[in-house]
């Protein structure tokens, strides 16, 4: 496995690893239901439900790796960079550079 030192380096592959459209709207969706827990948590101080985070995000994205794209999720082997590489994606998605 390549090490990556930068995150501009490492995100071609990371899309690579995303190619599959399902895949995809699943990751979107994994981080929608992040964002809306997040701000339902802060609003309601619901701190208890934090565990819904991971659940949501990590669930969804590895969900769509294991029955779409047959492939080992990134965040195995750079979670660091995968995670940037989530929000990156997502961001992309919304603004249309990436096929929804």
């Amino acid at each position: 496995m390549s090490r990556y030192t930068h995150f501009s380096d490492f995100y071609p592959f990371y899309l690579r690893e995303h190619s599959n459209r399902s895949c995809r709207r699943l990751h979107f969706l994994g981080s929608s239901l992040v964002i809306i827990t997040l701000v339902v948590l802060i609003v309601t101080g619901r701190w208890g439900l934090w565990f819904l985070l991971p659940l949501f995000g990590y669930g969804c994205a590895w969900a769509g790796h294991f029955f779409f794209e047959h492939n080992r999720p990134a965040t195995f082997t750079h979670p660091v960079y995968s995670f940037m590489g989530d929000w990156v994606m997502y961001r992309d998605m919304i603004s249309g550079k990436i096929a929804f």
